[in-house]
């Protein structure tokens, strides 16, 4: 499976935290392998009883993906290369 396409670019899951600011929601940050960009998602959790997926690696939006600062580069493209080399990208994570 290719990294990426013209329309997509794949991330990989580097970050889930729990907002302080609100309950209930769940950012999770995915990054491409080299740390650069980025793409933030946030879930808000309706219930005990909500579940949802969360993958490995998904395909994103280039458009969607913002820049990362120079302090986070390096430890999400650690963690952005640890996961695609550990996991598949539809794998549960």
């Amino acid at each position: 499976m290719t990294d990426s396409t013209d329309d997509t670019a794949r991330v990989w899951l580097v970050e889930r935290t729990y907002s302080d600011d609100e309950q209930n929601i769940v950012i999770l940050v995915y990054a491409t392998p080299d740390g650069e960009r980025y793409l933030r998602k946030e879930r808000a959790l309706t219930s005990f009883g909500d579940h949802r997926d969360t993958t490995a690696g998904i395909d994103a939006d280039p458009r969607n993906l913002g820049e990362t600062n120079a302090e986070k580069r390096e430890q999400y493209a650690s963690e952005a290369k640890r996961m695609a080399a550990e996991h598949e990208p539809d794998d549960l994570i």
